[in-house]
């Protein structure tokens, strides 16, 4: 299993890049649910916490535990959360953006950091990292955020809709939410725009 370092962070440390942000996306492939973009910022050693991986292969006890400490210790923390709603109107890609937009829009920072599925936008110095999520922690950090976010937020939609399993799932396409599908059709946080649903709006 590959352990986050601090290598690029400090890289960018020692360039007078003080104020580094990692951030990563939450939600890409779900049938349901929203886009959630986690962001970072982090300016010293100290903020390191051991034990921070890619959200993805942490459990959730874990994440959870971190998605407090994170906040805690890091210089400032960002989110950016789109509907599905919004992901019909827009397309993903173009709703990714602007969740990337919303994370950062209120943090000071000198320098950006991403995963490798995202691409580059507004003025500040970024630098596109494949696997990011996985190599860099201030990247690892923005993926538990982000991923903890998303799966509240789904958890609250299992209440609300509790034919689906979302409190299980969180919107993937598993067996047992398509047979959800199938047995009653998309509701209103499903994404129309993903082709195992818009086929119940032909």
């Amino acid at each position: 299993m590959v352990n986050p370092t601090l290598d690029l962070e400090k890289e960018l440390w020692g360039k007078g890049y003080l104020k580094v942000c990692g951030l990563d996306e939450v939600g890409r492939g779900p049938l349901a649910g929203p886009v959630v973009v986690g962001a970072v910022v982090i300016e010293n050693e100290e903020q390191f916490l051991e034990g921070v991986r890619d959200s993805k292969t942490m459990t959730e006890k874990k994440r959870l535990f971190f998605y407090e400490k994170i906040k805690e210790v890091s210089s400032a923390f960002g989110l950016g959360i789109v509907e599905s709603f919004e992901i019909d109107e827009l397309g993903l890609s173009k709703a990714i953006q602007k969740a990337m937009q919303m994370a950062v829009k209120d943090l000071e920072m000198d320098y950006l950091i991403t995963d490798g599925n995202i691409r580059k936008f507004g003025d500040c110095p970024m630098r596109i990292v494949q696997d990011g999520d996985a190599l860099h922690y201030s990247i690892s950090a923005a993926s538990v955020l982000a991923k903890v976010t998303r799966d509240k937020i789904m958890k609250k939609y299992a209440l609300e809709y509790p034919d689906y399993g979302f409190e299980k799932h969180v919107g993937y396409g598993t067996k047992l939410h398509m047979e959800a599908l199938a047995r009653i059709g998309p509701c209103k946080i499903h994404r129309r725009c993903f082709k195992p649903v818009a086929k119940f709006f032909k």
